[in-house]
Protein backbone atom coordinates (compact mmCIF):
# COMPACT_ATOMS: atom_id res chain seq x y z
CA UNK A 1 0.00 0.00 0.00
CA UNK A 2 1.45 3.53 -1.09
CA UNK A 3 2.34 5.77 1.56
CA UNK A 4 0.44 9.40 1.50
CA UNK A 5 2.90 12.21 0.58
CA UNK A 6 2.74 15.10 2.24
CA UNK A 7 1.01 17.16 -0.05
CA UNK A 8 -1.83 14.63 -0.23
CA UNK A 9 -1.99 14.54 4.07
CA UNK A 10 -2.29 17.58 3.96
CA UNK A 11 -5.13 17.97 1.76
CA UNK A 12 -6.72 14.69 3.33
CA UNK A 13 -7.07 17.61 6.82
CA UNK A 14 -7.84 19.88 4.91
CA UNK A 15 -10.76 18.36 3.66
CA UNK A 16 -11.92 17.06 6.85
CA UNK A 17 -11.53 20.56 9.10
CA UNK A 18 -13.61 21.75 5.93
CA UNK A 19 -16.15 19.23 6.20
CA UNK A 20 -16.10 19.63 9.94
CA UNK A 21 -16.54 23.60 9.61
CA UNK A 22 -19.78 23.41 7.48
CA UNK A 23 -21.31 20.25 9.72
CA UNK A 24 -20.53 22.42 13.17
CA UNK A 25 -21.88 25.51 11.26
CA UNK A 26 -25.18 23.27 9.86
CA UNK A 27 -26.09 22.01 13.70
CA UNK A 28 -25.70 25.28 15.11
CA UNK A 29 -28.00 26.98 12.37
CA UNK A 30 -30.63 24.05 13.42
CA UNK A 31 -30.23 24.62 17.02
CA UNK A 32 -30.85 28.33 16.99
CA UNK A 33 -33.39 27.88 14.55
CA UNK A 34 -35.09 25.39 16.73
CA UNK A 35 -34.42 27.94 19.78
CA UNK A 36 -36.26 30.88 17.68
CA UNK A 37 -39.10 28.44 16.80
CA UNK A 38 -39.49 27.25 20.42
CA UNK A 39 -39.88 30.93 21.67
CA UNK A 40 -42.48 31.72 18.82
CA UNK A 41 -44.47 28.63 20.47
CA UNK A 42 -43.66 29.72 24.11
CA UNK A 43 -45.53 33.51 22.93
CA UNK A 44 -48.02 31.65 21.66
CA UNK A 45 -48.81 29.47 24.11
CA UNK A 46 -48.76 32.09 26.96
CA UNK A 47 -50.54 34.94 24.55
CA UNK A 48 -53.65 31.56 24.84
CA UNK A 49 -53.07 31.63 28.34
CA UNK A 50 -53.75 34.93 29.00
CA UNK A 51 -56.79 35.48 26.67
CA UNK A 52 -58.48 32.10 28.63
CA UNK A 53 -57.62 34.14 31.45
CA UNK A 54 -59.30 37.37 30.25
CA UNK A 55 -62.71 35.34 29.42
CA UNK A 56 -62.98 33.94 33.01
CA UNK A 57 -62.29 36.59 34.84
CA UNK A 58 -62.55 40.43 32.30
CA UNK A 59 -58.82 41.72 32.78
CA UNK A 60 -55.20 40.80 32.29
CA UNK A 61 -52.90 39.87 35.00
CA UNK A 62 -51.04 43.40 35.45
CA UNK A 63 -47.11 43.31 34.75
CA UNK A 64 -44.35 43.44 37.10
CA UNK A 65 -40.95 44.10 36.08
CA UNK A 66 -41.84 42.29 32.79
CA UNK A 67 -42.97 39.00 34.26
CA UNK A 68 -46.77 37.90 34.82
CA UNK A 69 -47.88 39.10 38.04
CA UNK A 70 -50.59 36.74 39.02
CA UNK A 71 -48.38 34.09 41.54
CA UNK A 72 -49.34 34.06 45.02
CA UNK A 73 -47.04 37.08 47.18
CA UNK A 74 -45.96 36.16 50.89
CA UNK A 75 -49.13 38.02 51.67
CA UNK A 76 -51.68 36.48 49.27
CA UNK A 77 -53.37 34.24 51.84
CA UNK A 78 -54.20 37.11 54.19
CA UNK A 79 -55.27 39.51 51.96
CA UNK A 80 -57.36 36.58 50.18
CA UNK A 81 -59.25 36.13 53.39
CA UNK A 82 -59.85 39.74 53.95
CA UNK A 83 -61.77 40.07 50.32
CA UNK A 84 -63.72 37.18 51.37
CA UNK A 85 -65.64 40.43 53.26
CA UNK A 86 -66.04 42.78 50.71
CA UNK A 87 -68.86 43.46 48.95
CA UNK A 88 -67.58 44.08 45.93
CA UNK A 89 -64.35 42.31 43.84
CA UNK A 90 -61.16 45.03 44.31
CA UNK A 91 -59.16 44.04 41.44
CA UNK A 92 -56.44 46.52 43.26
CA UNK A 93 -56.50 45.06 46.48
CA UNK A 94 -56.10 41.17 44.71
CA UNK A 95 -53.03 42.33 43.14
CA UNK A 96 -51.37 43.53 46.20
CA UNK A 97 -51.12 40.07 47.29
CA UNK A 98 -49.63 39.34 44.05
CA UNK A 99 -46.14 38.98 42.83
CA UNK A 100 -44.24 38.26 39.23
CA UNK A 101 -44.25 34.50 38.54
CA UNK A 102 -40.56 33.20 37.58
CA UNK A 103 -40.63 32.46 33.93
CA UNK A 104 -39.84 28.43 33.78
CA UNK A 105 -40.74 27.77 37.15
CA UNK A 106 -44.45 28.94 38.36
CA UNK A 107 -47.35 27.89 37.67
CA UNK A 108 -49.81 30.42 36.06
CA UNK A 109 -53.02 29.37 38.39
CA UNK A 110 -56.89 30.17 38.60
CA UNK A 111 -56.10 32.25 41.75
CA UNK A 112 -59.84 33.23 41.32
CA UNK A 113 -61.45 30.61 39.86
CA UNK A 114 -60.27 27.71 41.39
CA UNK A 115 -60.12 26.07 37.98
CA UNK A 116 -57.97 24.08 35.65
CA UNK A 117 -54.21 25.76 35.55
CA UNK A 118 -53.96 27.87 32.55
CA UNK A 119 -50.01 26.48 32.11
CA UNK A 120 -48.51 23.87 34.17
CA UNK A 121 -45.83 25.92 34.27
CA UNK A 122 -45.12 29.70 32.60
CA UNK A 123 -42.53 28.83 29.93
CA UNK A 124 -39.02 30.64 30.28
CA UNK A 125 -36.83 31.64 26.83
CA UNK A 126 -34.74 28.43 26.29
CA UNK A 127 -31.57 30.10 26.77
CA UNK A 128 -32.43 32.33 29.97
CA UNK A 129 -29.19 31.06 31.35
CA UNK A 130 -27.73 33.34 28.50
CA UNK A 131 -29.52 36.32 29.40
CA UNK A 132 -32.82 35.97 26.98
CA UNK A 133 -36.11 36.26 28.44
CA UNK A 134 -39.56 37.06 27.73
CA UNK A 135 -40.92 40.48 28.26
CA UNK A 136 -44.93 41.05 29.86
CA UNK A 137 -46.01 44.59 29.81
CA UNK A 138 -49.88 44.61 30.73
CA UNK A 139 -52.35 47.65 32.00
CA UNK A 140 -54.62 44.46 32.86
CA UNK A 141 -56.77 45.99 29.31
CA UNK A 142 -54.26 45.09 27.05
CA UNK A 143 -50.97 43.23 27.13
CA UNK A 144 -48.03 43.20 25.03
CA UNK A 145 -45.65 39.91 25.50
CA UNK A 146 -42.09 39.92 23.51
CA UNK A 147 -38.91 37.73 22.67
CA UNK A 148 -35.73 37.98 21.25
CA UNK A 149 -35.11 36.16 18.48
CA UNK A 150 -31.16 34.76 17.74
CA UNK A 151 -31.88 34.71 14.50
CA UNK A 152 -32.20 38.08 14.23
CA UNK A 153 -33.23 39.93 10.19
CA UNK A 154 -33.03 36.54 9.08
CA UNK A 155 -36.04 35.04 10.58
CA UNK A 156 -39.41 35.79 9.41
CA UNK A 157 -40.92 36.49 12.22
CA UNK A 158 -38.40 39.75 12.84
CA UNK A 159 -40.11 42.81 13.39
CA UNK A 160 -38.53 46.05 13.21
CA UNK A 161 -41.03 47.70 14.99
CA UNK A 162 -40.64 46.32 18.00
CA UNK A 163 -36.71 46.45 17.56
CA UNK A 164 -37.52 50.15 17.63
CA UNK A 165 -38.70 50.67 20.68
CA UNK A 166 -35.29 48.96 21.79
CA UNK A 167 -36.87 47.39 24.86
CA UNK A 168 -35.10 44.57 26.53
CA UNK A 169 -36.04 40.78 26.83
CA UNK A 170 -33.42 40.10 29.07
CA UNK A 171 -30.28 41.50 28.11
CA UNK A 172 -31.18 41.65 24.22
CA UNK A 173 -33.46 43.76 22.27
CA UNK A 174 -36.87 42.28 22.00
CA UNK A 175 -37.63 41.68 18.10
CA UNK A 176 -40.81 39.27 18.30
CA UNK A 177 -44.15 40.00 20.15
CA UNK A 178 -47.39 39.13 20.34
CA UNK A 179 -50.16 41.35 21.54
CA UNK A 180 -54.22 41.01 23.26
CA UNK A 181 -56.78 42.05 19.87
CA UNK A 182 -53.38 42.58 17.54
CA UNK A 183 -53.01 45.96 18.87
CA UNK A 184 -49.60 47.29 17.50
CA UNK A 185 -46.62 46.12 19.17
CA UNK A 186 -44.40 49.02 17.79
CA UNK A 187 -45.78 51.52 20.08
CA UNK A 188 -46.86 51.15 23.67
CA UNK A 189 -49.88 50.44 25.30
CA UNK A 190 -50.21 53.98 27.01
CA UNK A 191 -49.49 55.30 23.20
CA UNK A 192 -52.15 53.26 21.89
CA UNK A 193 -54.73 54.41 24.40
CA UNK A 194 -54.09 58.09 23.61
CA UNK A 195 -54.60 57.50 19.98
CA UNK A 196 -57.58 55.67 20.71
CA UNK A 197 -58.80 58.55 22.92
CA UNK A 198 -57.87 61.25 20.37
CA UNK A 199 -60.24 58.94 17.37
CA UNK A 200 -63.30 58.73 20.39
CA UNK A 201 -62.67 62.95 20.16
CA UNK A 202 -62.27 63.08 16.71
CA UNK A 203 -65.41 61.51 15.79
CA UNK A 204 -67.67 63.43 18.56
CA UNK A 205 -66.24 66.72 16.75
Amino acid sequence: MRKLTKTEIKATILIFVVVLVVTLYNMGLALRRSRDAQRRADIGAISDALGRFYTDHGFFPPSDNGKIKICEGSNFEEVYSDMSDDPVFDRNKFFSGLRGCNWGEDVFEDLLGGGQDYLSTIPADPRQDMGFEYLYLSDTAYFQLFSALEGGKNEDTYNLGVVGRNLLCGKHVCSFGKSFSDIPLDISIEEFRKKLEELRRGSQN
